[in-house]
């Protein structure tokens, strides 16, 4: 059986930094990083994701390049009297993920668009870049789209404020997981079982165990 064009190209992108395909992403951030901040490219850098997550070749549909700055939130040192631990310089991450905020910076640049979604396309020691999948909900090619035209109801403005893209969706633990710890449903449901069997007091931040008074004879 033969295998498609989008199999290789996926094949490449599971250790994009080895082989060819690592001296082309060296020569590919040298030129990104003088580039701005945001811009819109002509076709995707990595088809086979794009065309996944609902990217298609025709008018309407646009993909921007973000860069994003790596790390958590910089914040300035107070110069005034502090303990270390109170300085809060240290130790800030920002809740959503940088993927979310390149989404995030994408609606504010185009602020008629809507977001349809979002990936990785590469990183250096100080910035990763994210490509954002872009439709005018306006268009007439998309509005007779039967695959896109529900972006044209008008209730999907501003999707990755409100987060209602897969990343947004990540991030407020709505994933389809399974059954799998970790989720926001899991937490509240194990949360509510230990309040009922009085083994949480709400005061402290984990779970501790009350033990309950036994009466004396």
């Amino acid at each position: 059986m033969a295998l498609s064009m989008y199999h290789y190209i996926a094949r490449e992108w599971r250790r994009p930094y080895e082989g060819l395909h690592g001296e082309l992403m060296k020569s590919r951030l040298i030129q990104w990083r003088r580039e701005p901040a945001i811009l819109r490219v002509e076709k995707p850098t990595r088809l086979d994701r794009a065309r996944a997550l609902g990217y298609k070749a025709k008018q309407g549909v646009i993909v921007v390049r973000v860069r994003v700055r790596k790390g958590g939130r910089r914040k300035p040192r107070p110069n005034k009297g502090r303990r270390p631990k109170r300085m809060g310089v240290y130790g800030f991450a920002p809740a959503k993920s940088l993927r979310l905020i390149a989404e995030e910076r994408a609606q504010r640049k185009y602020p008629n668009l809507v977001v349809l979604n979002s990936y990785y396309v590469g990183e250096d020691g100080k910035y990763k870049w994210f490509e954002v999948i872009l439709v005018d909900p306006h268009h007439p090619a998309i509005i007779r789209d039967p695959e896109l035209s529900w972006v044209s109801s008008g209730k999907h403005r501003g999707r990755p404020f409100r987060g209602l893209t897969s990343a947004g969706r990540k991030m407020r633990g709505l994933r389809k997981s399974r059954g799998l710890k970790g989720t926001h449903k899991y937490k509240w449901k194990k949360k509510a079982k230990e309040r009922k069997l009085r083994k949480r007091h709400e005061a402290s931040r984990g779970a501790r165990l009350i033990v309950p008074e036994t009466k004396k004879d």
